[in-house]
């Protein structure tokens, strides 16, 4: 391998490692919870209920569905309440203002619209 190459070779790893550290940032903050809606329906395999909480990040509106392990009381999270928020990629987490903690995949990105 000649100097050159190993040069490229290694500002090419640089860069990846770069590239994919900033796609990978964690936005985290506190806002209202816009919308809890159960995500398909339980059977024999599948005997907890999954369910979608919608809420406003920073520059994007977040869908996030709840792991399909996870026991979830509806009522533990209110529309109209605030949360805390955290999102790192796919993977997110919502927290009631009673406390209660949800670990969940991002299933739906849009951009928040511009106030009129």
């Amino acid at each position: 391998m000649t100097p050159y190459s190993r040069t490229l070779l290694a500002f090419s790893l640089a860069l990846g490692l770069t590239a994919t550290a900033a796609a990978a940032q964690k936005e985290t903050g506190t806002t209202k919870l816009i919308n809890v809606e159960p995500a398909g329906t339980t059977d024999k395999d599948h005997k907890r209920l999954q369910y979608d909480f919608t809420f406003d990040g920073k520059t994007q509106e977040y869908s996030c569905r709840s792991k399909e392990k996870t026991k979830i009381n509806a009522t533990d999270f209110v529309v109209g309440t605030n949360i805390d928020y955290e999102v790192k990629g796919n993977n997110g987490k919502v927290k009631s203002s009673t406390g209660k903690e949800v670990d969940c995949t991002i299933v739906r990105v849009a951009n928040v619209p511009a106030a009129q």
